[in-house]
């Protein structure tokens, strides 16, 4: 057995990271608009205003992605190119925006699968209170079914919320992303209840309103511990690390947000570490959060116990110094498939490099090649072995912002000189392509 016939190969953004045109066409701004202009939050000072200007330049950039064999384009939604102030009016041209963008992709024979949250939370909600306001789900439920009545006609794939470990972890816990907070643990316990039930009310929206058959999933990162040997022992080590928590590091956890989305309650190790500290949960709370869901999602870059530093002085690293652990993608949706029954759709993947053109104007990131190859024969022997994995979503397609790390880690299949909006597509994108194009036989 091997990758499915109709294994989904496809290529990932997110609407900050590339999109650029902060404030045209009506668009109100985000946390990342707004907060990124405090000192000393990104690197050089950088922003995402420009960035790679895919708003404008989408047109072109599909017509790249068809040239590299491109069928499915995960991409993300701006709530405020939506609604400018986060709820109430509308802004038609933003909503056109993606309309175009949907019609655009189908046009060249790509499947769209919508991310409805990645981060950029309208800086007018985030003044309410943001993720802490209770009315924070129903913000969210509204915004979801105007995305709904507008591109269901055509979408069949959605994603609710992306890495709500991170952007809940890096922004309201370690205050190293926006809006840069350092909330206590009651707070944090709540604004994770509150994202939860977000996501499990989109799931009803989407239930109820989709004009067509709907496929749903959420995409949390998903890293787990790779056992030291195939030993029956190091394989349950590895396996009870995965989805273990404690006080400190509940936020960043697989079992924190995946066992109340598919299991309707939270671990009970959670209970006893966070005691008194635990969110408020009312009544039905927990039946709208376990709304049932077709897929799970999982960015996977590294290995669990690879995060804080490398294991070993020398580890292979990449550009952002995460150790290089191809073995994750093989444990990772065992794991994963394994307590929570559900098909695995590897949302993100991919490494970030110091790439440059080359004097002969090409793009060589070799480097990549290899890592790329390495990380995906271990998905293909996850699937031989039996683990249900619907696709496989390279991070990026561009390169792109990068956070509170702006522009240099470079993560695309195509180069983006973001002086010129010049792309260039790299030896990987030529590579993955053939990837694509064989269903994974040319690894």
């Amino acid at each position: 057995m091997s990758f499915s016939k109709d294994f989904m190969w496809g290529v990932a953004t997110a609407a900050y990271q590339i999109e650029g045109a902060y404030n045209e066409d009506g668009k109100g701004l985000g946390i990342w608009d707004t907060y990124s202009r405090l000192p000393n939050t990104i690197k050089n000072g950088e922003n995402g205003d420009i960035s790679c200007n895919h708003y404008h330049l989408y047109k072109n950039d599909i017509k790249l992605m068809k040239e590299m064999g491109i069928k499915n384009y995960r991409f993300s939604i701006s709530w405020p190119r939506v609604f400018p102030d986060g709820i109430g009016k509308v802004n038609k041209q933003g909503l056109e925006f993606y309309s175009d963008l949907v019609d655009t992709l189908l046009e060249n024979g790509i499947t769209p699968l919508v991310t409805l949250y990645h981060w950029n939370l309208p800086n007018a909600l985030q003044r309410k209170g943001g993720w802490l306001n209770p009315e924070s789900s129903d913000w969210f439920a509204d915004y979801t079914k105007v995305i709904v009545d507008h591109l269901s006609d055509r979408v069949t794939y959605w994603i609710t919320i992306n890495e709500p470990q991170v952007f809940v972890g890096l922004g309201y816990k370690d205050g190293v992303h926006a809006p840069f907070y350092k909330l206590p643990t009651s707070e944090l316990t709540q604004m994770s209840h509150n994202i939860l039930l977000a996501h499990g009310k989109a799931v009803r929206t989407i239930r109820q309103y989709a004009k067509k058959k709907a496929i749903i999933g959420f995409a949390p990162t998903g890293p787990c511990s790779i056992p030291h040997s195939r030993s029956t022992e190091d394989i349950e080590v590895a396996r009870k690390c995965s989805f273990a928590l404690d006080r400190d590091n509940f936020i960043f956890t697989n079992s924190w947000w995946g066992d109340p989305i598919v299991f309707g309650q939270y671990p009970e190790e959670a209970h006893k570490a966070l005691g008194e500290d635990m969110p408020s949960i009312n009544p039905g709370d927990m039946a709208i959060i376990s709304e049932p869901i077709d897929f799970y999602g999982a960015n996977i870059y590294q290995s669990q116990n690879a995060f804080a530093t490398p294991k070993y002085p020398g580890q292979p690293v990449t550009s952002l110094g995460w150790a290089i652990t191809p073995e994750v993608l093989y444990w990772s949706p065992k794991f994963l498939y394994e307590r929570y029954k559900l098909p695995i759709l590897i949302t993100e993947n991919g490494m970030a490099g110091c790439d440059l053109v080359h004097l002969d104007g090409r793009v060589h990131d070799d480097y990549r090649i290899d890592f790329l190859t390495r990380y995906i024969s271990a998905l293909k022997q996850a699937v031989e072995d039996g683990i249900e994995v619907m696709g496989y979503m390279h991070w990026s397609f561009l390169d792109n912002f990068e956070w509170a790390k702006g522009y240099a880690p470079r993560f695309g299949l195509v180069y983006v000189d973001y002086l010129t909006q010049r792309r260039i597509i790299k030896n990987s994108g030529y590579w993955y392509k053939k990837v694509m194009g064989t269903n994974g036989e040319s690894l």
